[in-house]
């Protein structure tokens, strides 16, 4: 399915339940994908080496949201994500360009390390993406500090790049923010 700036902004979600960690992971990705929907909010989601967010394209699809999962040539989707509009593009390199290409803003969620591997690889293949991450139990906080101490000082207008939120509300009015920033 295409997205449409138009219709609200284009969100590639970074997020993951595999690995240890937070339990509160399953939850907080369901919130996100419901409020999101809710918004206005599209979302595009990366499947790479089995892992994929179930619970947060479940919840947005459920509240009516557009979500497409990008994919390498190993995914398999659970049955219940079958209508799911699915792009499969097996080299990573033009995967993280096409992600780069269709988003308008990159959000982190708490996850895994795969999750926010993907998170930083996606962003240093396009830096003038904007990128808000979801700080809920300080999961970012050493890169908000070194947001705060290194690149404030040497960067003007890095916080108009570089978002941080504590609470999901929160995370969707920066979203929305910096996703008008860049229509």
């Amino acid at each position: 399915m295409p997205f449409s700036p138009q219709d609200g902004p284009i969100i590639a979600i970074f997020a993951s339940d595999k690995g240890p960690g937070d339990a509160e992971r399953a939850s907080l990705m369901g919130e996100v994908g419901l409020v999101f929907a809710r918004k206005g909010g599209q979302i595009i989601c990366l499947a790479e080496n089995g892992v994929l967010p179930v619970p947060l394209i479940t919840a947005a699809r459920a509240a009516g949201g557009a979500v497409e999962v990008l994919a390498d040539k190993g995914v398999v989707l659970p049955p219940a994500l079958t209508a799911v509009p699915i792009t499969v593009v097996p080299d990573q390199v033009e995967r993280l360009a096409y992600l780069s290409a269709t988003a308008s803003v990159l959000v982190g969620l708490p996850g895994s390390l795969a999750s926010a591997t993907a998170l930083f690889r996606t962003w240093a293949s396009d830096a003038r993406l904007p990128v808000v991450m979801l700080n809920r139990h300080r999961a970012f906080e050493a890169i908000r500090g070194f947001a705060a101490d290194v690149l404030s000082p040497s960067l003007p207008g890095h916080d108009r790049g570089i978002q941080f939120a504590d609470n999901v509300e929160d995370l969707w009015n920066k979203v929305a923010w910096v996703g008008e920033q860049r229509r």
